[in-house]
């Protein structure tokens, strides 16, 4: 194989090793099951590891856990701490707590009431700015969800959300990542790589998705990543530079965004801020996705798109 293609094979296996550990977060992830998981040998796995991800394992799944975990201790809000915990393979409460306090500098209960304030205080605050009417609110600085292209400088007029429950089936995808801070940039990588890449494979007009793997009120904006996909047959083997997995099935609470973009960030806090705790649902494990049907608008005049906003939920 040329090198180019030397370098492909190796981000395969990486993504697949990255892929098991979200997937089996709760579970204790030994060093060799994670090397046959990437079809390396387990004595050189380490230090591959180390070269591909820029951190050790051990401080990888360390900062998963511990993101995971702040991200469901905000999602889950009537799940006990020790749950959360254990939820992400922590074996005890005090080692979640320790590496917790010294991740993010407070107590698991003092981040997530932290947040459920700082939420309260935007819904109030928009609220009691027009009395009687529908609300405005500023850019959300402070959104726990990925904003993908650049939230809104100006006020935005909020509408009633209307959001449904949908059951999905899994759908088979192939994608390209993007690492990197979310915003504007996403649009670029669509835009400059996404899109050449679909027309050089015939994948347009196929159902698109967004997946977006980690929180940017979290995690670093170098390490956040976010999947460009589009839907494929089973029999559909990826080539190149790009990757493919199952996007799971399930529950979803589904939201209609139509926008230039801007002000998606707002959209996503709302979701998760107004209508999920009023809803009897609660987040689960899988990840939140932009869902691009075939039929789904888009105004090249204005810039306007359509797509669903879709949160993996489960009865409280």
């Amino acid at each position: 194989m040329t090198s180019q293609e030397n370098q492909v094979a190796y981000a395969r296996r990486m993504h697949k090793v990255i892929e098991h550990i979200d997937r089996h977060i709760d579970q204790t992830l030994e060093l060799s099951t994670l090397a046959e998981v990437a079809h390396f040998s387990a004595f050189h796995f380490h230090r591959l590891f180390s070269a591909w991800m820029g951190e050790t394992l051990g401080d990888y799944l360390r900062r998963r856990r511990l993101e995971m975990a702040a991200l469901r201790l905000i999602g889950q809000p009537g799940v006990p701490v020790l749950e959360i915990a254990l939820s992400v393979g922590f074996g005890s409460t005090e080692a979640f707590a320790r590496a917790f306090k010294i991740r993010f500098g407070c107590t698991a209960s003092e981040w997530r009431q932290g947040q459920a304030d700082r939420w309260a205080a935007q819904l109030a605050a928009g609220r009691n700015s027009n009395p009687g009417q529908p609300h405005r609110k500023q850019d959300q600085e402070n959104s726990p969800i990925p904003d993908h292209h650049g939230n809104s400088q100006t006020d935005t007029m909020e509408i009633p959300m209307k959001v449904k429950i949908v059951q999905r089936t899994a759908a088979k995808i192939a994608y390209l990542r993007y690492i990197g801070p979310y915003g504007q940039p996403i649009s670029e990588f669509w835009g400059e790589t996404v899109c050449p890449w679909m027309e050089t494979n015939d994948l347009f007009g196929r159902p698109r998705y967004g997946i977006s793997h980690d929180d940017p009120g979290i995690a670093s904006a170098d390490k956040c990543r976010y999947d460009a996909g589009v839907e494929v047959p089973d029999d559909f083997v990826a080539s190149g530079k790009s990757f493919s997995t199952t996007v799971p099935g399930g529950s979803y609470a589904v939201t209609r965004y139509a926008g230039t973009g801007r002000d998606i960030g707002e959209t996503w806090t709302r979701l998760l801020r107004d209508w999920l705790p009023a809803s009897g649902m609660q987040l689960d494990t899988r990840p939140f996705f932009e869902y691009y049907p075939v039929d789904a608008g888009y105004d090249e005049k204005t810039g306007i798109f359509e797509c669903d906003l879709c949160i993996p939920v489960v009865p409280l």
